[in-house]
């Protein structure tokens, strides 16, 4: 059923992550009949709106200037104004400043209207084979390493699937932090450049992709699928398993024993467990 677009609306407007021909009859129809389109990049969305022969008149909306462009977005649709909003790729909303504007619009009274569409996240989880009636996405990760394998040991316990992005210059750095944080056994999938021209599925284990990468230059875009863990243990915070360790220890068991060992108890990574048995002082496990 097709129906004009209603005054002082906001559209969000799924857009294709690569492959042109997953835009929607839908979308392209509300573009081309709002007042005015909210978008990323307007080079680039200027583009796309080329292409399907959209003339709608665009207004930049980014992370930059989001502060003082939603009072002014809120002014147009308060007087009446059909607004598209629109994201360089996917579902605005999703990893990016989009959501900033739809909670000031329903905080206003101002109706939403989601037109879906592509999304990476969703079009990775269909088509990589792990569990995907439960999963959790997370985004691109920290950027620093310290912060980013803190966050990791969050989620050493979590069953369910783990699902990231990331960018071709810190996925090796990532990996790294997976295999010390997760273990090296661990399944994984690296989606790159999903419905492009060089789309690629690769599956195996965190270990295995780290081998692979260091013998070729990440390139593209990528969203990373992990497998929850299998362990039933519940999680221990970090000075019950050093209280774990140094009593395994104080069997005269040396730390690199101590920690297989409580890594096939708990199924956390043995180099994980290593580097706590390392901090333990020498005088505990005498």
């Amino acid at each position: 059923m097709q129906t004009e677009p209603k005054p002082g609306t906001l559209y969000i407007v799924a857009t294709p992550i690569g492959n042109l021909e997953d835009m929607t009859f839908r979308a392209v129809r509300i573009l081309q009949a709002v007042d005015m389109i909210a978008a990323e990049d307007t080079r680039h969305t200027g583009r796309l709106l080329q292409h399907f022969q959209v003339k709608t008149p665009q207004i930049s909306y980014h992370e930059h200037n989001s502060n003082s462009r939603i009072p002014e977005l809120l002014e147009y649709l308060q007087y009446g104004k059909a607004i598209a909003l629109v994201s360089d790729a996917g579902m605005p909303g999703i990893s990016d400043p989009g959501y900033e504007l739809i909670k000031a619009c329903i905080d206003e009274g101002i109706t939403v209207v989601p037109i879906p569409g592509a999304s990476a996240v969703i079009t990775a989880l269909s088509a990589a084979g792990l569990p995907t009636d439960k999963f959790i996405f997370d985004g691109f990760l920290p950027s620093k390493r310290q912060q980013r394998k803190e966050y990791l040991e969050s989620l050493q316990s979590e069953s369910r699937t783990l699902v990231f992005y990331e960018s071709p210059h810190r996925l090796r750095d990532t990996l790294a932090d997976l295999e010390t944080v997760l273990g090296s056994d661990r399944s994984i999938v690296i989606a790159r450049e999903l419905t492009k021209l060089y789309e690629e599925f690769w599956r195996g284990t965190i270990g295995e992709a780290i081998a692979d990468y260091q013998q070729r230059e990440p390139q593209g875009e990528y969203t990373l699928l992990v497998a929850g863990t299998s362990s039933s243990q519940p999680q221990l915070t970090e000075t019950e398993l050093k209280t774990e360790l140094l009593q395994i220890m104080q069997d005269g068991i040396s730390r690199s024993q101590a920690s297989r060992q409580l890594a096939k108890d708990t199924g956390l990574s043995r180099r994980y467990l290593y580097q706590l048995a390392l901090a333990i002082e020498i005088t505990q496990s005498e």
